[in-house]
């Protein structure tokens, strides 16, 4: 104990929301410092060795816009690693754009993953930070940093459900006593979303738009349920029959019969954990309701929809976009917390 304070003195931990559309950074006694996209921007030189141009939010700029020899990467995919080395690489730049000062050691890190990670996968994260210049690190599953950065009281002999919709997957947990009583993660979640309007667009009205538009727009106008006064927004493309470029005018209904499968997939999953809950949990949910976070939370209605189909009160939680980082954070700011918490 002594030894790690003394380490403590000349060192900086480090909490990692690594997710699969942002990278969320805090520093214990800095809070947030780093929010960007997980994208990275790469040029091909003649020997086949990657040269980083870009990271972060300049690195998102570029994506679907980038000429022959440079590529945007996302090294996330589905709440995984899909690129070690780009994933190491946007590791390490946020360390050092996090800590800029030389220290005596090399900072001890929490990392914040999915849920139901396989032992190889949550091997090449841990990896991932210590090749970036990791001391030490700690893995943290999403549901309960979310539930934690939601403000549920996850130390209590009561049952606390949180829903986390990210970019990559949606997290569902059953938290008590400190614990995740039950879990599941499933693989539909914001990129869904914005692949499914980029597919809708095109099937309906012929128009070929990137998944950065596809983004924008449900950011804009997406909507879970019937709105009263619908939104809609002017949607340019590439006309795939004639090829010239072409403007639309899309609604929010658009929206959500574009959305309508991957919701009922995270609705369904929601289900299967009320339902496989036991009895006395069960009762603590139905007083307490169930908390959303994460950027899929912030689409309009969803808490309602939700809501009507399992008949429990649904409710966004503060900031739900920072929840898991927050969660992950404050897992880092208690290190008995930490302990609990986090397996290697």
């Amino acid at each position: 104990m002594i030894v790690d304070k003394v380490i403590g003195l000349f060192s900086y931990d480090i909490s990692i929301d690594l997710g699969t559309a942002n990278t969320i950074v805090s520093v214990k006694g800095r809070g947030i410092v780093i929010n960007e996209p997980s994208v990275v921007a790469v040029q091909n030189d003649k020997y086949g060795k990657n040269k980083i141009l870009a990271v972060g939010r300049e690195a998102k700029e570029m994506v679907g816009k980038t000429p022959s020899g440079i590529q945007a990467v996302r090294p996330m995919k589905d709440g995984v690693i899909a690129d070690f080395d780009m994933t190491e690489k946007m590791i390490r730049y946020f360390i050092e754009k996090t800590h800029r000062r030389k220290t005596f050691m090399r900072p001890r890190i929490i990392v914040c993953v999915p849920y139901g990670l396989t032992g190889v996968e949550r091997k090449a994260v841990k990896e991932s930070a210590m090749s970036a210049g990791a001391r030490e690190v700690f893995l943290i599953e999403e549901p309960m940093a979310a539930a934690i950065g939601a403000g549920l009281p996850i130390k209590d002999p009561k049952g606390s459900l949180v829903v986390d919709i990210g970019g990559g997957t949606t997290e569902i947990g059953v938290i008590s006593l400190g614990g995740l009583v039950i879990s599941k993660s499933i693989r539909v979640a914001g990129d869904k979303f914005d692949i499914a309007v980029v597919d809708y667009v095109r099937r309906k009205y012929n128009l070929l738009i990137g998944e950065r538009t596809g983004e924008e727009i449900k950011i804009n106008i997406g909507s879970a349920i019937n709105l009263e006064n619908p939104l809609s927004m002017q949607v340019k493309g590439r006309d795939q029959v004639s090829g010239l470029l072409h403007t639309i005018e899309l609604t929010s209904d658009d929206v959500r019969e574009a959305i309508k499968e991957s919701l009922k997939e995270i609705s369904n999953a929601l289900k299967d954990v009320l339902e496989s809950m036991p009895p006395d949990l069960a009762g603590d949910i139905v007083e307490d309701g169930v908390a959303l976070t994460g950027g899929g939370a912030l689409i309009r209605g969803l808490d309602r929809y939700l809501s009507d189909i399992v008949r429990l009160p649904v409710y966004v939680a503060e900031e739900p976009l920072l929840a898991v980082a927050k969660g992950t954070g404050r897992a880092l700011e208690e290190i008995d917390l930490l302990q609990q918490l986090a397996y290697e």
